[in-house]
Order: structure tokens, then C-alpha cells, then sequence
């Protein structure tokens, strides 16, 4: 029988910094311990579609669609918001800067 693993919310956020930072799905699933590399890439997926929110999902419970977790009070959404968005800034800039450097 199959059993569900748990990962914690600061586990999926690591995984997307080292994904910015260049390292590849072996090397995080081997450091972070991950079982599945459709794990990572699930992470992924909703943090360039802007669905953090998904992170502090329990294990085994599903949001309707386009709701957000009620217990998410206003300055929690606004700080993970924020926290998406430097995120997203900083790997734009990695970007860019790999873009100059090959140009």
C-alpha cells in the first residue's frame, strides 16, 4: 500500500530557490529528501501560476477551484504574496543576466 508523504511548506520553498539557483531535480530530490520528481514539479507549476497558496495545503484536502484557504487572514495573504513576488523577481533577474552573459 501506497503512503502519502507530508512535505512541509518551507520544504516547497526551498525547492524553488534551488531550482532558481540552477540546481537540478536529482540534486534537490537527493538533499531535500523528495520521492518523486513530479513532486518538484507540481511545486513549480504553482508557483509560476501564482498558487502558493497550495503549500500550506493539507495533506489529502483539495481547494475548489479558485478558492483560497479561509484561515489565510489578509496580512497572510499579503505576505505571501509578497514573498511570491520577490521570489519571482529574483529569478527574472537571474534570467536576464544569463540571457546578457550569452549575448
Amino acid at each position: 500500500m501506497k503512503t502519502r508523504v507530508h512535505y512541509p511548506k518551507e520544504i516547497k520553498w526551498k525547492v524553488i530557490e534551488m531550482k532558481k539557483d540552477g540546481y537540478s531535480n536529482r540534486t534537490i530530490m537527493e538533499t531535500l529528501g523528495i520521492k518523486n520528481v513530479s513532486q518538484i514539479k507540481t511545486w513549480m507549476k504553482w508557483y509560476r501560476t501564482g498558487q502558493t497558496y497550495h503549500f500550506q495545503q493539507p495533506l489529502g484536502k483539495q481547494y475548489s477551484y479558485g478558492k483560497r484557504p479561509k484561515e489565510l487572514n489578509e496580512l497572510e495573504q499579503l505576505r505571501l504574496e509578497n514573498k511570491h513576488l520577490k521570489t519571482k523577481l529574483q529569478y527574472c533577474d537571474i534570467w536576464f543576466c544569463n540571457l546578457l552573459a550569452n549575448n
